[in-house]
Parts: C-alpha cells; structure tokens; sequence
C-alpha cells in the first residue's frame, strides 16, 4: 500500500505556545508524532513547518522536511503546499497527521490510507468513534459526524447531532465522534485550497464542511483502536506524560 505522511507543524499555538517541542517522556513532543507515523506503512514521512526549530526536531527523528509558507491559514494549506513542493501526483495519497497526536495509533494511519484506496469515489477518508457520555455529546468542542449507510459523512458538526427523541443520553449512545486524521488524494488537497470558505464552514468552523460543499465524499469509519486525546492545553500534556508513565 503506497501513501505518504505529513506532518503539518508550527511553532506558535494560542494555547500551550511551542507545544511540539515541549518534552514528553525525555523526548520532543513531535518527536514521538514522527515516531508513530514511521512506524506506519507509509513509504515517505514528511514534516511540513516553517520553523527552524520544528524542523530540527523532524530531521533528528528521521523525518524529512519541507519548509513552507509562514502565511497558512491551516494545515491543509500547509500539506497541499508541501505535495507541490515534492512533486506528489494528483492520485497519491497523503495522510494527515498532525503533530499534537504523540500516541495516535499506528494502525490509525494505515487504516485511514486503506480506506482511501479501497474507495475510488472518495477523495478523503477520516475516522471516527461512539460516543457514550452524555455530556461529550453535548460539548461544542465534540466533533460529531453522521454517516449514510455506505459509511460516508452526511455532515460534521458541534451540536449534537443526531438528535435523539428519547432523549441526550440515547442520542449519545447513537452518536459518533469525529477523529482528526485524514487521507487525502492529492487532486483534493488542490482543488480544496482553491475554493472559498463555505458559509456552513465559518458557521461551525469545521473546514471539512468545505469539502462537502463541493461535493467531495468523505469516508468516515469506525477506528479500530480508541485513540488517546491529543495535546492543546497544559493539562493535556500532563495526562499525556501520566499515560506513558504507566
């Protein structure tokens, strides 16, 4: 299975600024990140950044580097610059890790790259996962998705969704939880840096609803694994750190 990893990563973060080289477990956050990724089936890992720093990191880990634009207003942006940059065909797949998720599954990344394969119709494939708490289902900061019958995104959202007439609880236990790591073919990624924001994007400020807008199918399955929470916040960093403790 041939698909390739990049890393979209920047030094600057609003809530815990230089995350990615902050140290979990005696190494660089994004080290472990890179680490995840080349232990995948992936042929080429790439780190995707526009600091020195960022990219001292990810060539220590093994990874090669692209340094991009300063100016990107997401990492989507950043990826599609850096398949240019490489001179990636617009039928390879690309998978989108992001360097925040330093105990992402390995089997995630091939899992996500397969699906995208298997499925000639799709132009990005995601994961996603049940949700059983009430209060999860509830919470803006919850992604959710809902899928057709062919496990493909009807819509993303904040609000929970799908609404349940027996009530929060029950729509919870029917609910799924978006999980942030995509496969992308690199015809998408071009197109999708090429259109506008959509209004139902700036409403819930979930870029992949620019994707549907246009139309591209997005194939949302069930992880095979849970997957750990990622860093954003202090507090994040300190579970993780617990985590690998144990």
């Amino acid at each position: 299975m041939k698909f390739s990893v990049i890393i979209p990563a920047r030094f600057a973060s609003s809530r815990l600024p230089g995350k990615l080289l902050l140290d979990l477990a005696g190494k660089p956050v994004l080290r472990h990140s890179v680490e995840r990724a080349l232990a995948s089936a992936a042929g080429r890992v790439v780190v995707a950044t526009d600091d020195a720093r960022i990219a001292a990191v990810g060539e220590s880990a093994g990874a090669e580097v692209v340094m991009t634009s300063p100016g990107h207003p997401s990492g989507t942006d950043r990826i599609q610059q850096a398949c240019a940059l490489l001179g990636f065909g617009a039928g390879e797949i690309v998978v989108n890790v992001q360097g925040d998720e330093p105990l992402i599954p390995v089997a995630a990344i091939n899992q996500v790259a397969a699906n995208l394969r298997e499925r000639d119709g799709a132009g990005i494939a995601t994961l996603c996962e049940e949700i059983t708490d009430a209060a999860e289902f509830n919470d803006p900061n919850v992604v959710k998705v809902v899928r057709d019958q062919a496990g493909y995104a009807m819509y993303f959202s904040r609000g929970a969704i799908p609404h349940s007439a027996d009530g929060p609880q029950g729509g919870a236990h029917r609910a799924l939880r978006h999980i942030g790591i995509y496969a992308y073919r690199v015809a998408t990624l071009d197109r999708f840096v090429a259109w506008p924001q959509t209004e139902l994007e700036r409403a819930e400020r979930l870029e992949q609803l620019r994707a549907l807008g246009h139309g591209v199918k997005i194939h949302a399955a069930l992880a095979g694994e849970r997957f750990p929470p990622g860093i954003d916040t202090a507090k994040d960093l300190e579970a993780a750190r617990a985590f690998l403790a144990k």
